[in-house]
């Protein structure tokens, strides 16, 4: 019974959401790819970027390491770590600039305590949580024959999931005008450059968004399937 929920006409909201994150994905790839031909005329690199804009910003407990890994980088607030890729690290190009500057912006909004990435933060274990158990608290309230409480718990728990996409956004979008604002400021790209970096930024917000409504779309389904289904 439950594989005829799980395949029913709804899977195409599944379907469609893939879609969606594969072709933002995509994108964020190929505008990479295009704008890290571009070597900034400064020659500064990745790491480079990531110190002096750590150094501007009074940042003096934050360390900055190459990991393995394409497009693989990050910032940990608990560790106080930024780390960046191999072809970030050791890369002049715009498009690695820009993407080593957008984690620095996350190193900022750490230290002025910007309450989207606390919230952020804070969500990450109950989304991991509530993600991992929903599926399995849903099929259990279905073989009881449909019980109501767990169904409600289960789709809360997945909801969970969505909100944390949901709050990621503000937290993207913002280490970007971060990491775009002090790059002009301390004229790090010029003002042909600086769009480069914007478009490459921009690309990445994308696979955020495309996660979110993918996310979205999968919760739709659940409600859909486990919400109005009567037997």
């Amino acid at each position: 019974m439950f594989w005829g929920y799980m395949f029913d006409s709804t899977y195409i909201l599944v379907i469609i959401g893939l879609l969606i994150s594969i072709a933002a994905s995509s994108y964020v790839k190929s505008t990479y790819r295009k704008y890290d031909e571009f070597q900034s005329k400064k020659g500064y690199t990745g790491t480079d970027v990531a110190r002096k804009i750590l150094q501007y910003s009074g940042i003096n407990d934050v360390g900055v390491r190459q990991i393995s890994g394409d497009l693989t980088d990050n910032y940990d607030s608990r560790n106080k770590m930024l780390s960046l890729s191999e072809t970030t690290a050791a890369s002049t190009s715009v498009a690695a600039i820009g993407v080593a500057a957008h984690e620095c912006g996350h190193a900022v909004q750490d230290k002025v305590d910007y309450v989207p990435l606390k919230l952020r933060a804070a969500l990450v274990p109950v989304a991991n949580i509530g993600s991992q158990a929903a599926i399995p608290i849903l099929i259990v309230g279905l073989l009881l024959g449909r019980n109501q409480f767990l169904i409600t718990i289960g789709l809360l728990c997945f909801s969970l999931a969505f909100l944390f996409q949901i709050v990621t956004l503000p937290v993207e979008f913002n280490a970007s005008r971060r990491a775009l604002a002090v790059l002009r400021e301390n004229d790090v790209l010029d003002e042909e450059e600086l769009p480069m970096a914007r478009k490459v930024l921009f690309a990445a917000a994308l696979t955020y968004v495309a996660a979110a409504v993918a996310t979205l779309l999968q919760l739709l389904r659940l409600i859909m399937i486990f919400g109005n289904r009567r037997d």
